[in-house]
């Protein structure tokens, strides 16, 4: 910890470095697995949503040298950390920080424009859940203006036809999560985050095409800890190996 209260840590092993604060929303493995679940080619574009300080655009630049991502930050102490780790990291040529809303976003961002909207929504839904007393975690964390359906929308509305968008969630909310993608998107592949062999899943990871028809595919997923607590071989070497999720 600084004396202006943030920390600088390290992700992918060592390969990017990011500072973010102590206390409020920080970025962890959520982001980390989110990035690598993108696939993506030369000269597509991507665009992350509620970018917080960076750690999913960042994540997908380091580990794809070809692709442009902006970042998409209403907060505005979070959207100029995060340029401050685009620079940190000498990502200034391919990683852009945007300050605004996603129900009205800048003019930069424009409708049908990006090859895949990635984000981590707001896990909680207003009326389930106690806000956090810290306005950036509460904001990070619980819906705001936009609930679920309309944050979904208006990502679907970022994206080019027959492009992607990925999202991370908790699991208990999946119906909720498909039910707004219904007749807006297919090929819907559903990726679930076991934290140990045999629990529950607390999370998981959901990509979907807009405007497809195609069908609903449940993916066998990923273990996340061993038994002992610790990563598992295959979550270690995608948060610290910067390895692709296996999808």
């Amino acid at each position: 910890m600084t004396s202006d209260g943030l920390t600088t840590d390290d992700f992918l092993g060592g390969a990017l470095r990011l500072r973010q604060p102590v206390r409020g929303l920080r970025g962890g493995a959520d982001g980390v697995l989110l990035a690598a679940a993108v696939r993506a080619s030369v000269g597509m574009k991507v665009l992350d949503v509620g970018t917080g300080v960076g750690v999913v655009a960042l994540c997908l630049a380091r580990r794809q040298p070809d692709l442009d991502v902006d970042g998409l930050e209403i907060q505005p102490d979070l959207a100029a950390l995060a340029r401050e780790n685009v620079k940190l990291n000498g990502m200034e040529q391919r990683v852009r920080i945007l300050e605004g809303d996603l129900a009205q976003p800048p003019d930069a961002i424009a409708p049908n424009s990006y090859d895949m909207v990635v984000s981590n929504p707001p896990y909680f839904a207003a009326d389930r859940s106690m806000a956090s007393p810290k306005k950036e975690r509460a904001t990070g964390r619980t819906e705001g203006a936009l609930d679920l359906a309309g944050w979904v929308r208006c990502c679907l509305r970022l994206v080019k036809p027959r492009g992607s968008l990925c999202v991370i969630f908790r699991a208990e909310r999946l119906a909720s999560l498909l039910a707004t993608l219904q007749g807006r998107a297919g090929d819907i592949l559903v990726y679930p985050l076991w934290p140990r062999q045999g629990q529950a899943a607390k999370l998981v990871i959901v990509t979907a095409r807009k405007g497809s028809r195609g069908a609903l595919t449940l993916h066998p997923g990923l273990v996340l800890h061993d038994a002992t607590g610790a990563y598992s071989e295959a979550a270690e070497a995608i948060l610290r190996g910067g390895a692709a999720l296996p999808i």
